[in-house]
């Protein structure tokens, strides 16, 4: 039988002060349950008072408290650019390394390949073959107005004129695609290469092509990231979202200089429980400077508001394979060891989030001796 089918558990904080040797005359006084009798630790009046344990009853505290949290820093999704080329073609040039910096505009690859030289050919062609239709077209219209000409050779002049517009357009966007500038783009600029410009000011987070390399457009060349709005993605406990709200101030800081704290607010707080029982909530920092990059593991301390809860000593609770417990204390020196969740700890009292009865009288001082012997029964 394992300690917890043996022990119940059982966790408070003391109202009122009562000191070992006034319960040591009644023999510690909540009566045991005669049903579960044998489930309790007991001790003898020697060990009780060898062990200088004293009992009292929960308290209500006024706290603020903060909770210490931690997750990672994170980039929302337009701040961070995938680059790729609509066209296929080979990369002839680059100089991006991941860290790169980079400025809005800046020429971040040369691609190579025919299919470019046919396209701005085409356009080219087409566009003169436009002005053609077009002079062919006013043609007919000012025969038409003196009807020197039949309604059906206006209509063909006026069609092919309508879809060879069509056509230069869709070249035109085609052109502005591979970053081509159609307005601007005459006979004199055809060439057999692109360049792709940064859409951003920032840097580069990820290279995933080497010059040479035939890439089409499925392929992301590089990953860019523009840290300008970069905020915390912290992991907190179901049970402690109940203390969080939109605005709320919080402190981040990194593992490598904990003294350098930054200010943040919460922004979002997801409703979506994760596998391990955390909900993420994102956060805004302010004036982060260049000190947190995605992806950097991060702490947080969580400035909660003043409340009124219930708390016990923080000696009177037992950590005992990753689960907290106090003891309860009843008659002959017996004592129940009951199982407890925990929230925040300020000035030496631990909130106790399990309801737990005003009657029942607590161990605060001298718990682990009490698990020593619990564990003792069980081996």
């Amino acid at each position: 039988m394992s300690i917890y089918s043996r022990c119940y558990i059982f966790f408070t904080v003391l109202i009122f002060s009562s000191c070992a040797t006034s319960e040591e005359k009644k023999g510690v006084s909540d009566k045991v349950p005669s049903e579960i009798k044998e489930e309790f630790i007991q001790l003898t009046k020697e060990q009780f008072q060898n062990a200088q344990i004293e009992i009292g009853r929960i308290e209500q505290k006024n706290i603020s408290g903060i909770l210490k949290v931690n997750g990672k820093v994170d980039v929302p999704p337009q701040n961070m650019i995938s680059i790729s080329v609509p066209m296929s073609g080979y990369l002839k040039q680059t100089h991006l390394l991941p860290g790169t910096h980079i400025k809005k505009g800046e020429i971040l690859a040369i691609i190579e390949d025919q299919q470019y030289l046919e396209l701005q050919q085409n356009f080219l062609m087409a566009k003169n073959k436009l002005v053609l239709l077009e002079k062919e077209f006013e043609r007919q219209k000012k025969l038409q107005e003196t009807k020197a000409n039949s309604d059906k050779i206006f209509e063909l002049a006026q069609n092919d004129f309508l879809n060879q517009v069509i056509v230069t357009k869709a070249l035109a966007e085609k052109l502005k695609m591979i970053f081509i500038e159609p307005d601007s783009f005459d006979i004199k600029k055809i060439a057999s290469t692109i360049h792709i410009p940064s859409p951003i000011k920032g840097f580069v987070s990820k290279v995933n092509m080497n010059i040479g390399k035939y890439v089409s457009p499925t392929d992301v060349l590089f990953e860019l990231v523009n840290p300008d709005d970069i905020h915390v993605n912290l992991k907190v406990l179901e049970k402690d979202v109940a203390y969080l709200y939109k605005d709320q101030s919080l402190f981040a800081y990194s593992n490598t200089e904990p003294t350098k704290k930054y200010l943040c607010h919460i922004i979002l707080l997801n409703k979506n429980v994760n596998e391990d029982g955390t909900i993420e909530v994102h956060c805004h920092i302010e004036n982060h400077t260049n000190h947190f990059m995605p992806g950097m593991f991060i702490n947080a301390d969580i400035v909660l508001k003043n409340r009124v809860v219930t708390v016990l000593p923080e000696e009177a609770i037992v950590h005992f394979e990753n689960k907290n417990y106090v003891f309860i204390a009843h008659e002959n020196y017996h004592f129940q060891m009951k199982e407890i969740e925990i929230g925040s700890t300020q000035n030496g009292f631990t909130e106790i989030i399990t309801p737990l009865s005003e009657s029942n009288r607590i161990v605060k001082k001298g718990a682990y001796t009490l698990l020593m012997k619990a564990k003792n029964k069980v081996e």
